[in-house]
C-alpha cells in the first residue's frame, strides 16, 4: 500500500547566501509587498539530503511538489529529472534508483518570460517552494500518480430523482490480467455503504451536498487486489448534488433557487506571501463563513487542495480558474492547456467546484485577436471533453463590449466592473446588468469582481478616490442594493475578501498592496464594509457601529451608520437615546450632535456595539490620504486658479480643445513607454514588444473620472512609470490650459 513521507523540514536554500529553511517558503514575502515593482524575480534553489533508510516502503517512488512558482527543475544526485511550467498546480516526478544517500535539488524560477502564465497581473508572483513537498512510495502496480497530478480515481455523481448514480473512473499503472479493483462507498460517518467491483453505484435516497445548509460528504475508495493481497488504494471525498445556472432564475442548487453571494480570495498574507500554513487557510475560511458568504471565486489560479477541501466541508460554491490573465501571449497557449488539464484532473472530485474559469480580463489589449479567440475555443472544448458536468465561465474586463465573440464562447459569463471607483458612478451597476440581460436574455450573467480601496483614511463627505473607509462602505451599500435584488445575476463576487500583495501598486498611501479587501492583508481588521455584507448574508444576529477609527470630526452634526441583520436598532449618545430605526436594507442611518466627547452605543435586541467621536476645530490631518514614497503628491502640485493641473480629472480636461491636444500627446508618450517596456526577452536575440494601449470608448469612459495624477500612478500596474520631472513637466503644460468658464 502507498506511503507518504513529508519532507518539508531542513532545506538548504540558495539565493545570495545559503540558509536553512523549512517549507512552505517564498523569497518574496517582504519585497513582494513593499511597492516599487522591484521584488526579486529569478532562480533560487532548494537542496536536501535524503537517506535511503528514511524512505517509506515501496517499489516505486515519486516526488510530489504541491506548489513551485512559477517554473521548476528537479535534480537527483546531479541528474536533471524533470521540468515543470506553472506555479499553482501539484506535480509529481518519478525518482530513479535510490542510493544510501541522495541529493535532491529543486531550482525554482519566477523570472518573466513569454510562455508561462501569469506574466501581467495585479498581484505579486511570489517565487518559492510555497506548499508541501512529499515522497510517495507505491508498489509497481498502483493508481496513476504522474498524469497531470492525477488523484487515481474520478468520481461522478449524477442525481436521478432522489437517487444518485455514482460512476468511478480509475487510472492505473502496471495492472495484470488477474488483478481486480474493488470499489467502496462510505457515508459521512465513515460507515461502509457499498462494496463491489463494478464501476457504477446507485445511492438510494442520497444525502445531498446542499451548500452551506448541509455540506454532506461521502467517500469513495478504490483498491487494487491481486489474489488475497491489496496492492494499492486511494480514497477521495465527493458530494451528491445537482445544479444549473439559469439566465432568469440564477444559480439553482438541488432544484431550488440558491443565489450565490460571496467573495474572491488571493492566497497571500502580510510578510508570509503565499507560503501559507493550514491554520492560515482555516482562519480565512472562518472569516468568509462569518461574513455569511456561500460562494468563493478562487482567483486567479489553482489554490491549495487543502482549501478546496475546506470549501467542500463548509459548503462553498467555488469558481476555479487558471492564471490566463490580463495579457494574451502567443507563445503561451500550450501552458494554458497544460494548466487547465492539471486543474481539472486534480480538482475533479471536489463537489464545491461548479464552474471552470477560462480566463480573466484577457482582453486588456483588445478582444479581436484571432489567436486569443482560438485559444479560448480550444480551452472551452477541452473543458467540455474532460468534464461534462460543469460549465465554463470567463471574467470579462469592464471595457470589453458585450457583443464581442470572446464574451460568448463560454457557457456563462461574468464581468469585472468598478463603476464608482475606476470611473463612472456606483449607481450604474443595476442599469448595466439590466441592459446586458435585455439584449442577451439566454446568457447567464454574473459579477466576477467589484469593489474599491479603503485604508485608515476618513472623511465625512467621502468620494471616489479618497481611499477612505467611509467611501468603501457607501459604495458597497449601493452595490449590494442593486445586485442582490436582481435574481437573474447568477453570482456576485466581491473583489476582494482580503487586501493582497501587488508590488507594482502605489496607491492609497501604502504601496505594494491592493486594498480592495473587506479585511486587511494581516487579517487584523475588518473594514466597515465587511459588516454590510454580514448584515445581508449572515444568520448570526449582530450589530455593528461604523466609523470606530473615525473619532475626530469637525461638523456640528455628524452622520453615523449602523449595520445589523436585526429589524430595529437604537443609538445612544452618552447614554441618551437618539431614537430607534428600522431598515429593510439592514443599513441604519443616524444624525448625531457632535459636541465635546461622545460615547456612542448601538443596540439591536440583546446585541450592543460601542464607539467614540470627538468634536474638533480642524480636520485631523492623520485622516487625509498622503502617499508614502510617491513620485509626486497631490499637495505638492502647483495649481493656478482657472487653469488645469495634475489634480484635475481627465474627463474635464478632455472637454477643451487644448486639453484634447494635450491628452493626445500623453497618449503618444504612454504608447512609447509601453512599447519600450514590452515583453521580456525569451532569449538573448529575441524580444517581444508590448502592444500599444487601446483607447476605445469603454477605456475613455473609465479613465475620464481619474485625476491625471491618479491615472499615471495606476499605470504602474502595467509596468509603466513616470518620473517626477515628467510629471512636473505635464503639470506645467496643464497650467497653460484654461478651464471652461462656469
Amino acid at each position: 500500500m502507498r506511503k507518504c513521507w513529508n519532507i518539508n523540514e531542513n532545506w538548504l536554500f540558495f539565493k545570495e547566501e545559503p540558509e536553512t529553511v523549512s517549507l512552505p517558503h517564498t523569497w518574496n514575502g517582504k519585497d513582494g509587498q513593499d511597492g516599487g515593482n522591484d521584488y526579486f524575480r529569478g532562480t533560487c534553489s532548494y537542496t536536501k539530503e535524503l537517506k535511503k533508510s528514511d524512505f517509506p516502503e515501496g517499489d516505486v517512488y515519486f516526488l510530489e511538489i504541491n506548489g513551485a512558482n512559477s517554473s521548476a527543475d528537479v535534480y537527483w544526485n546531479g541528474e536533471r529529472l524533470a521540468h515543470h511550467d506553472g506555479g499553482y498546480s501539484m506535480w509529481r516526478v518519478r525518482l530513479p534508483q535510490i542510493e544510501e544517500s541522495n541529493q535532491l535539488t529543486i531550482a525554482v524560477d519566477n523570472a518573466a518570460n513569454e510562455q508561462v502564465y501569469p506574466q501581467t497581473a495585479d498581484f505579486t508572483f511570489y517565487g518559492g517552494l510555497y506548499r508541501d513537498v512529499n515522497v510517495i512510495g507505491v508498489p509497481a502496480t498502483h493508481f496513476d500518480l504522474e498524469t497531470f497530478g492525477c488523484p487515481g480515481i474520478h468520481v461522478t455523481p449524477v442525481m436521478e430523482g432522489e437517487d444518485a448514480r455514482v460512476s468511478i473512473k480509475a487510472f492505473t499503472v502496471g495492472m495484470e490480467a488477474a488483478d481486480t479493483i474493488v470499489y467502496r462507498i462510505f457515508d459521512g460517518e465513515g460507515a461502509l455503504v457499498a462494496e463491489q467491483t463494478e464501476v457504477e453505484f446507485v445511492l438510494a435516497k442520497a444525502h445531498l451536498w446542499d451548500g452551506v445548509n448541509d455540506p454532506y460528504l461521502y467517500a469513495a475508495e478504490a483498491v487494487i487486489v491481486r489474489g488475497e493481497e491489496e496492492l494499492d488504494n486511494v480514497r477521495v471525498r465527493f458530494g451528491c448534488r445537482s445544479f444549473k445556472i439559469d439566465p432568469e432564475q440564477g444559480f439553482i442548487l438541488n432544484g431550488r433557487e440558491y443565489p450565490l453571494r460571496g467573495v474572491s480570495r488571493h492566497q497571500d498574507r502580510w510578510e508570509i506571501g503565499n507560503a501559507l500554513l493550514p491554520e492560515h487557510h482555516r482562519e480565512d475560511m472562518e472569516y468568509i463563513c462569518e461574513m455569511g458568504a456561500n460562494t468563493i471565486r478562487l482567483a486567479h489560479y489553482q489554490h491549495d487542495q487543502y482549501f478546496y477541501d475546506l470549501c467542500d466541508e463548509k459548503g462553498m460554491v467555488v469558481w476555479a480558474e487558471i492564471p490566463y490573465i490580463s495579457r494574451h501571449m502567443t507563445e503561451g497557449r500550450e501552458n494554458t492547456i497544460s494548466q487547465m488539464k492539471e486543474l481539472i484532473t486534480q480538482c475533479y472530485n471536489h463537489p464545491c467546484i461548479c464552474v471552470w474559469g477560462l480566463s480573466n480580463e484577457i482582453t486588456m489589449d483588445g478582444a479581436k485577436d484571432p489567436d486569443l479567440i482560438e485559444n479560448h475555443h480550444e480551452l472551452n472544448d477541452l473543458v467540455h471533453e474532460m468534464d461534462a458536468t460543469r460549465p465554463t465561465v470567463i471574467a470579462c474586463i469592464s471595457m470589453c463590449g458585450i457583443d464581442e465573440e470572446y464574451v460568448h464562447i463560454p457557457d456563462v459569463v461574468s464581468y469585472n466592473h468598478y463603476f464608482g471607483w475606476y470611473g463612472g458612478s456606483h449607481d450604474e451597476y443595476g442599469p448595466w446588468f439590466d441592459a446586458f440581460h435585455k439584449k442577451y436574455p439566454n446568457t447567464p450573467i454574473g459579477v466576477s469582481e467589484y469593489g474599491c480601496e479603503a485604508l485608515n483614511w476618513h472623511n465625512s463627505n467621502p468620494e471616489s478616490g479618497d481611499y477612505s473607509e467611509e467611501y468603501q462602505a457607501i459604495y458597497h451599500e449601493s452595490v449590494i442594493r442593486q445586485l442582490f435584488s436582481r435574481k437573474y445575476i447568477w453570482a456576485t463576487h466581491v473583489w476582494n475578501m482580503f487586501d493582497f500583495g501587488a508590488d507594482a501598486r502605489a496607491e492609497g498611501g501604502e504601496n505594494g498592496q491592493n486594498h480592495k479587501g473587506l479585511m486587511t492583508i494581516d487579517r487584523s481588521y475588518k473594514k466597515d464594509a465587511f459588516y454590510a455584507y454580514k448584515a445581508w448574508l449572515s444568520k448570526e444576529p449582530f450589530v455593528h457601529l461604523c466609523g470606530k477609527r473615525y473619532v475626530d470630526r469637525v461638523e456640528d452634526v455628524t452622520k453615523v451608520t449602523v449595520y445589523s441583520n436585526l429589524p430595529e436598532v437604537e443609538l445612544l449618545a452618552n447614554g441618551v437615546s437618539l431614537g430607534k430605526k428600522s431598515a429593510e436594507d439592514h443599513f441604519f442611518y443616524f444624525e448625531v450632535p457632535n459636541v465635546g466627547e461622545t460615547t456612542l452605543e448601538a443596540i439591536a435586541g440583546e446585541y450592543r456595539d460601542e464607539g467614540q467621536i470627538c468634536k474638533v476645530a480642524e480636520v485631523n490631518q492623520d485622516y487625509i490620504l498622503r502617499e508614502q514614497g510617491a513620485v509626486l503628491n497631490w499637495f505638492d502640485i502647483t495649481e493656478i486658479e482657472g487653469r488645469f493641473s495634475l489634480n484635475d480629472k481627465l474627463g474635464e480636461i478632455m472637454k477643451t480643445f487644448r486639453g484634447k491636444l494635450w491628452f493626445a500627446g500623453l497618449f503618444m508618450t504612454l504608447a512609447k513607454k509601453m512599447s519600450a517596456q514590452g515583453g521580456q526577452k525569451t532569449d538573448k536575440k529575441k524580444k517581444k514588444k508590448g502592444k500599444n494601449p487601446e483607447m476605445n470608448s469603454g477605456v475613455m469612459n473609465m479613465i475620464g473620472n481619474f485625476t491625471v495624477l491618479r491615472f499615471t500612478g495606476m499605470l504602474g500596474m502595467r509596468n509603466v512609470t513616470f518620473t517626477k520631472e515628467e510629471l512636473l513637466k505635464m503639470n506645467r503644460q496643464l497650467n497653460r490650459i484654461r478651464k471652461p468658464k462656469q
